[in-house]
């Protein structure tokens, strides 16, 4: 079948990642499909190039653009589409709107976080009123399914769950001899234990939190660092952060990275901090490399970490008890490996790309004669 994506734009991202795999499976798997971008095509676009897949731009500008409109529109149109799934609010209304009266065989949107579901601003309201030429919403977990029931955000009978799912097999678990190279690489101590996040440098991540929790495990553990993967707005504030708690010579921002998988691979625990999250994709990536995890109590992340089995779910904004998940996994390594083989083990058996792939091939499915 014909499938046309719909995104925001392709930077770096776990929205932008998780439509980068499933098209490149997509395509594949036999189907002719194509991804278009309201503004600009983003960092991992040469992704899909290299792999043949289109990519287009359509340059959207502030506020009502009638010709980025139009160019959707035409784009949906000339690939014949049969498929049309759109990726959050604004990709997924105005898709909409460009594709009334084509025909399109099927419409679904994908809601990837949390976001959204108490405001009723402009966006919202538009999205909710695109519903009605809709055939299924997918949410990422059951923690989004089931707020999007309670806001009033979707009709329940079109709701679906599907989880994000990785290439579990492209992920190395984490080894003596990787931890031995990040550390050769960051001048640390063969005996240092290192510490992990990844994620753009924004308030949802709350990495404060975490540099303020850090600071009670280099105070227990001097021989301890924390590695930071990612950028964003927040960078200045957070090196600011890690001064004012006195340990900027043991905390790492390594900005940007392409070679994540890689990095994972060193570390000896993963922390997620965030305060808001629908489905996480560094979970589900740390968990493919076998990290034992801690993570914060909010969105999908207790359905990705279980608790004692293959990590920590820990209060959000709660600095000791973050601290305190993380020190105990440090001083008990066993222990933290056995979590960490929990979380390959779970990936392996239900979180895969292709386990999330069928899910979708479900929604696609045509509708019924009269339905």
């Amino acid at each position: 079948m014909n499938i046309t994506h719909v995104v925001e734009n392709l930077n770096r991202g776990g929205l932008e990642r998780v439509v980068l795999d499933l098209v490149k499976l997509q395509q594949q798997q036999g189907h002719r499909c194509q991804v278009v971008c309201l503004f600009e095509r983003g960092t991992l676009a040469h992704e899909l190039d290299a792999a043949g897949i289109p990519v287009h731009a359509c340059g959207k500008r502030r506020g009502f653009d009638v010709k980025a409109l139009s160019c959707v529109r035409r784009l949906i149109r000339a690939h014949r589409t049969d498929v049309l799934h759109s990726h959050n609010a604004v990709a997924h209304y105005l898709a909409v709107l460009a594709s009334l009266g084509l025909h399109v065989g099927k419409v679904i949107n994908t809601r990837h976080g949390m976001g959204g579901m108490q405001r009723w601003n402009r966006a919202e309201m538009l999205y909710r009123a695109s519903l009605a030429h809709t055939d299924a919403v997918a949410m990422v977990c059951e923690a989004a399914c089931n707020g999007a029931i309670e806001h009033g955000l979707v009709p329940q009978r079109k709701l679906r769950v599907v989880p994000n799912g990785v290439r579990v097999q492209e992920f190395t678990v984490a080894s003596p001899a990787a931890r031995a190279r990040l550390r050769e690489a960051l001048r640390l101590s063969p005996q240092t234990r290192v510490i992990g996040t990844v994620g753009r440098l924004n308030w949802a991540k709350d990495q404060a939190n975490l540099i303020h929790a850090f600071r009670h495990v280099h105070e227990q553990l001097p021989d301890s660092a924390l590695v930071m993967i990612g950028d964003g707005s927040l960078r200045p504030e957070l090196e600011a952060c890690a001064r004012d708690e006195g340990v900027a010579g043991a905390v790492h921002f390594l900005g940007d990275r392409s070679d994540v998988r890689d990095l994972l691979q060193g570390l000896d625990v993963f922390v997620l901090s965030s305060v808001s999250e629908g489905y996480s994709m560094a979970l589900l990536e740390a968990s493919a490399t076998a990290l034992p995890i801690v993570a914060t109590d909010v969105g999908g992340n207790r359905e990705i970490v279980l608790h004692g089995v293959t990590g920590s779910i820990v209060p959000a904004r709660d600095a000791e008890a973050l601290a305190q998940a993380v020190l105990a996994l440090l001083r008990n390594p066993e222990h933290a490996a056995r979590l960490g083989a929990a979380a390959r083990a779970m990936m392996e058996a239900s979180g895969s790309l292709e386990a999330m792939a069928v899910r979708y091939a479900a929604l696609y499915e045509p509708r019924r004669q009269g339905a």
